[in-house]
């Protein structure tokens, strides 16, 4: 009994040993985290103090609501005042004679057509500018009663809150937006010549006739002899300016090519994926600018609009639609990429396999909505090969996993 007594009042001696031991190491973390904390803390406030500061040196804030031909302005104080509003013509003379006489202002301007000229002037008489994407401003168009006057009040106070709040953008640099000239315009050509031949066939279905199936390239020829006498006065001059418009298209493909070669060889790395060609890849590259700007490949099909909305409540989640935001060209050519990698002359790789395997789930739209799905992991895979410069590897996801399951058998 007594040795019993004696071992126990060993052990409790033993844990108030150890317990000042303990103690100490918990202080010694806790005095840690309570510095690295305040390290933090410290940063944070210096920031602030240095952001304020830039706060200070702003004299107001604008909020400008930019028309083709005019333009509505509201200058408001710090406190939110109202100060000075009107319009003014939408022109460069009128734009600097406002501006460069006035102290460093921030400035809120809605993109538009002419919101990366004018983004650029305000730029260069020292202002801050925020481009803002009105479709996520819902204070703007949502409103009730809104007018441009309202809308340049509106931007005014948001910039002044929060400049986050207008969700601002990026306006692309000079070279890569002239250079999206030529593709713009090769595609409203594309357009335009596409309208034509409609018009061209429906004339001659209501006459009873019917025109021959032929490409878009070779119509201006194939059809000349299918044309009704009655209506080929009337008809052939649209069947010469399609050929016309064809041998225009022609050029621009030309000048695509050599544009890709001599000014943006990255684009070699995405004709790696068989069904990308050298509009899709350069109108890609165009319209990216910058893959850095993207911390993962996957926010590519976010901004591209390639994704579906989002609305859930509880265990309610809804099939939507995609969002279709980001450069509707570029999400055409991808989508149309991904109907060629599903069609008959695709080649046997990842995308297609994901694609088929989605298709074959059936419902009323299977097909369209693997064709998107494909388009949306086409623009992450052309993305990571653009990032790394890899070589692209067809079935590299397949050829894996018959390789993880072979280790896992032999295991």
């Amino acid at each position: 009994m007594k040795n019993n007594i004696k071992t126990t009042k060993m052990q409790l001696a033993k844990k108030h040993a150890v317990k000042p031991q303990i103690n100490d190491a918990q202080t010694k973390k806790v005095s840690i985290e309570r510095e690295q904390v305040s390290e933090r803390l410290k940063h944070s406030l210096r920031n602030r103090g240095r952001r304020a500061r830039a706060v200070k040196q702003v004299s107001c804030y604008v909020g400008m609501d930019l028309g083709d031909k005019n333009s509505n302005y509201c200058f408001i104080d710090a406190k939110g005042n109202i100060f000075a509003e009107g319009t003014l013509a939408t022109a460069q003379a009128e734009l600097n004679e406002l501006f460069s006489s006035i102290p460093k202002c921030r400035i809120a301007i809605e993109v538009g057509t002419h919101s990366p000229w004018i983004c650029a002037l305000l730029k260069s008489h020292g202002h801050e500018v925020i481009v803002a994407n009105p479709r996520k401003v819902e204070a703007i168009h949502k409103n009730k009663r809104k007018n441009d006057k309202i809308d340049a009040r509106t931007l005014a106070r948001l910039v002044r809150v929060d400049p986050e709040l207008l969700y601002p953008i990026q306006h692309r640099g000079d070279p890569a937006r002239q250079d999206l000239v030529l593709l713009r315009a090769r595609e409203g050509l594309i357009s335009a010549r596409t309208k034509l031949i409609n018009c061209v066939r429906g004339q001659v279905k209501s006459l009873g006739g019917r025109l021959p199936n032929c490409s878009a390239e070779s119509f201006h020829y194939t059809v000349v002899e299918k044309i009704p006498d009655s209506v080929k006065e009337s008809l052939l001059p649209l069947v010469h300016q399609i050929g016309e418009m064809s041998q225009t298209i022609r050029t621009f493909d030309a000048q695509v090519i050599r544009m890709s070669e001599q000014k943006y060889p990255e684009t070699e790395r995405l004709r790696q994926v068989r069904g990308v060609g050298p509009i899709t890849s350069l109108t890609y590259v165009l319209t990216l600018e910058k893959p850095e700007r993207f911390e993962k490949s996957r926010d590519v099909g976010c901004y591209l609009g390639l994704v579906p909305r989002q609305d859930e409540s509880g265990e309610i989640s809804k099939q939507l639609r995609i969002t279709k935001t980001g450069d509707s060209m570029l999400r055409q050519l991808l989508v149309s990429c991904g109907q060629y990698i599903l069609g008959p002359f695709g080649e046997d790789c990842d995308l297609q396999r994901f694609g088929l395997k989605l298709a074959e789930r059936g419902g009323k739209n299977a097909k369209k909505r693997a064709v998107v799905a494909v388009a949306r992991k086409l623009a992450v895979l052309l993305h990571r090969l653009w990032l790394s410069g890899e070589k692209y590897e067809p079935l590299y996801n397949s050829q894996l996993q018959t390789k993880t399951l072979a280790i896992a058998a032999n295991g």
